[in-house]
């Protein structure tokens, strides 16, 4: 039975992605044809897979092509593509419903700081709307391949709220996208600004996309075709310019910014594959999300045939952000996703990609320093995660990690493990670090005074993987890393009896602290770490860091509680009060109140920042 007509209202998340985009994009309007094109090609892409194991499918039409073409007296643009259609159910899936949870991600990021920023479009899968920034009403025909003549459908919509359905007869498959141009849209009813737009954004798709012969300016029944319709990565290097690279690169990963680098290899022997990758000189949007959804970027093909985007499979996640193609010449052409996670051959290409990226990474460390300082600002958090997920490449990746440093350029992360082990002070057999939520927490930490008298260099990590990381690289090149947050200090012999001399003579103001803090705290020692703060928090060796405890926690994981160690400087000033204060009251304040520093100083919140405010104010009262 055929489906009625119908009219039917858009899902409330594409009313908002229609109205984003209608109202944000008008400064890149240009950019609905490459979408529809994009759309077109990956339609071309899915029938050739899916006449692999169905030639018929393919009928009496095996030559696959886009046409864009134009009619001035009906203000219409319209793309064609003869691949793989729609049937009802899918025209309804695809462009009247979004189930992608990229779509809620599009609007986030469209409603932030970044509205006007068509990058964020083709990014997440909702470039068919971008038809509406310069039509009032957009009409599809499609059909799928393996449907009969009767089974076509046609959709329409003005875009503000409702579309309609009906079924009708279509002789050929693929899917053919009218727009209806507004009326102040004439310059896309010109042949040569289309042949531009195509040469600019879509050069690369490796179908031909077509457009009408023209004669004195009209179009005629002939096509012509306008783009390249290769595939690039298959072509020598030396024939490909820096342009054709970077013009793939927009193409493939829908960025109007130019590739910060890219490496392109083939291998030959008992495997033999290419592969193109790109690093992009930007996060993408959903960069941080990439564990969390299916992630896309990195296209398989076998044979110049695309089976799939296979991200997962072919690159790590703390890879996610590289983008481009793989294209194998001896995998199944009936692969399956399932086939690909037991893959052996998929593993080496895998180990491939891998190592083709870190290399690359590594030439722009080593002959391109303002390159590679971008590419740190840009990734070096998502490179950190390659410290637990990949072991085998861990000192690699470890390399590659740049840092804050006590004798670096302020808060600028551009010192290397390397570059800390080369001014190691004589003696010295560990790499010190700090952690902290903030650059300013950890570079005025008290737990870093002995180190700055003694002149010991300490790397301060101030980022959110940081604490996390560490736990995972333990040493580098022999040399262990060591948090000045924890554990004892090492000291020699002199400092070792001038420190039980000061404990012993502390021994009465400690356990005077102790008394007055209670439950508060598990212990009170006089510290090594202190020249001029009176408190700080001591951990243990594998106690998590406060700032990381309170994230974990406002994230909604239970984490057991645990009473901090307060170290103290028995010759400050204020443990000299707390010593002498005969009202108990007032040395109750003071010792609370070097608990509470010590605590925001090393990110841990307060218990309660009430009584803390009642506190100060008495002590700075003297009541």
């Amino acid at each position: 039975m055929t489906a009625p007509a119908e009219t039917r209202k858009f899902e409330a998340e594409v009313a908002q992605v229609l109205h984003l985009v209608t109202h944000s994009l008008y400064s890149h309007k240009e950019i609905f044809l490459r979408e529809l094109i994009s759309n077109a090609s990956d339609a071309c892409d899915k029938l050739r897979f899916e006449a692999l194991g169905k030639p018929e499918l393919m009928g009496s039409d095996s030559e696959l092509h886009i046409d864009v073409s134009w009619d001035e007296a009906a203000r219409t643009v319209t793309v064609r593509d003869n691949g793989v259609g729609m049937t009802r159910d899918e025209v309804v899936a695809n462009i009247g419903t979004i189930a992608s949870s990229g779509t809620r991600r599009f609007l986030e990021a469209m409603s932030g700081e970044q509205k006007a920023d068509a990058r964020l479009i083709g990014q997440f899968g909702v470039g068919f709307y971008s038809a509406f920034v310069v039509a009032d009403k957009v009409t599809v025909l499609t059909r799928r391949a393996d449907a009969p003549a009767g089974a076509g459908v046609k959709w329409e919509s003005d875009g503000k709220g409702e579309y309609a359905l009906e079924p009708i007869e279509l002789a050929e498959r693929g899917t053919t996208v009218v727009l209806h141009l507004k009326a102040d849209e004439d310059e896309f009813l010109k042949g040569w600004q289309l042949r531009s737009l195509i040469t600019k954004y879509s050069d690369h798709v490796a179908f031909p996309i077509r457009v009408p012969q023209e004669k004195d300016g009209k179009p005629t029944g002939e096509w012509e075709t306008v783009n390249d319709a290769s595939a690039l990565w298959a072509k020598p290097k030396s024939e490909i310019s820096d342009a054709d690279y970077q013009g793939f690169y927009k193409s493939l990963g829908h960025d109007f910014n130019d590739a910060l680098a890219w490496t392109h290899n083939r291998v030959e022997g008992s495997q033999s594959f290419t592969t193109l990758l790109y690093i992009p000189s930007q996060p993408p949007f959903d960069l941080m999300m990439g564990g969390r959804d299916e992630r896309k970027g990195l296209k398989l093909y076998i044979k110049r045939v695309f089976i799939m985007d296979a991200a997962e499979e072919l690159l790590p996640n703390y890879l996610r952000f590289v983008r481009g193609v793989v294209d194998a010449d001896d995998l199944p052409l009936n692969v399956s996703r399932e086939i690909l996670q037991h893959n052996r051959q998929l593993e080496r290409i895998k180990a491939a990609c891998v190592k083709r990226v870190l290399d690359l990474i590594e030439k722009l460390a080593k002959d391109e320093p303002e390159k590679f300082s971008t590419f740190i600002k840009a990734f070096g958090n998502t490179l950190k995660e390659g410290i637990s997920e990949d072991a085998s490449n861990r000192e690699r990746i470890a390399k590659l990690l740049r840092f804050a440093s006590t004798k670096g350029e302020g808060a600028q992360q551009n010192v290397s493990l390397d570059d800390y082990i080369s001014r190691m002070a004589v003696g010295q057999d560990a790499i010190w670090y700090i952690t902290a939520d903030s650059y300013a927490a950890a570079a005025g930490s008290p737990q870093l005074e002995a180190f700055r008298a003694k002149g010991i260099e300490v790397l301060l990590m101030f980022d959110r993987i940081d604490e996390w990381m560490v736990g995972y690289l333990g040493e580098y090149e022999g040399k262990k890393l060591r948090n000045v947050a924890k554990g004892e200090l090492p000291l020699d012999e002199a400092e070792k009896k001038q420190q039980e001399e000061v404990a012993k003579e502390a021994e009465p103001l400690l356990k005077k602290l102790k008394n007055l803090l209670g439950e508060r705290v598990g212990d009170v020692k006089v510290s090594a770490r202190l020249t001029d703060s009176p408190s700080c928090l001591a951990l243990s060796d594998y106690e998590m860091a406060p700032h990381l405890a309170r994230l974990l926690r406002e994230a909604g994981q239970e984490l057991p509680e645990s009473k901090p160690t307060l170290e103290v400087n028995p010759a400050h000033p204020l443990l000299k009060r707390v010593e002498t204060e005969a009202d108990e009251g007032r040395a109750r304040d003071l010792a609370n109140l070097l608990l509470e520093q010590a605590e925001i100083a090393a990110g841990a919140p307060l218990s309660d920042p009430a009584a803390f405010v009642q506190r100060m104010n008495r002590v700075l009262l003297g009541t």
